[in-house]
């Protein structure tokens, strides 16, 4: 359990280097990648600002990405990794995907579709399921959103 751990903040510090540069282009700063058979097969931040597109959210991002390195839109034995919970968007995205597991650091109290607003994946109803770990350098995750929002008022 200890080495997982230590692997899901190794790649958590690299989820939190996207947030940071999406943050630096005043993007909402939320980074996250995708891991497959223990290599790092994308990884991107927030992008909607930029883009206006309001499904430029790191985890769609990130899972676009996966998609086409891999040649297929689902990544099976994939763990997603991003700062923030995510949204209902994005977990529908995750369940689409197929992905294995999703590790994410800070709650997201007002749209968080795991274990705050909403908890999509407590629902039988879908036809997939991943597992599930939160927490992972939240503090670290939820100051980039602090520092954030903080700057800007």
């Amino acid at each position: 359990m200890e080495n997982v751990q230590r692997i899901d903040e190794h790649y958590m510090s690299i989820a939190i280097e996207e947030a940071e540069m999406a943050a630096a282009v005043g993007e909402i700063p939320v980074g996250g990648l995708v891991v497959l058979n223990g290599k790092i097969i994308s990884r991107g931040g927030n992008s909607s600002i930029r883009d206006n597109d309001p499904t430029g959210h790191a985890e769609v991002i990130c899972l676009r990405k996966a998609c086409r390195a891999i040649g297929n839109y689902r990544i099976p034995g994939a763990t997603l990794y991003v700062t923030l919970e995510p949204c209902v968007m994005c977990v529908g995205s995750m369940i689409q995907a197929r992905i294995e597991r999703l590790v994410y650091g800070a709650v997201e109290p007002k749209t968080g579709a795991i274990e705050s607003s909403f908890r999509m994946m407590d629902e039988n109803c879908h036809n997939h399921r991943f597992e599930i770990r939160s927490g992972v350098l939240a503090e670290s995750c939820k100051l980039l959103m602090t520092d954030f929002f903080a700057s800007k008022r």
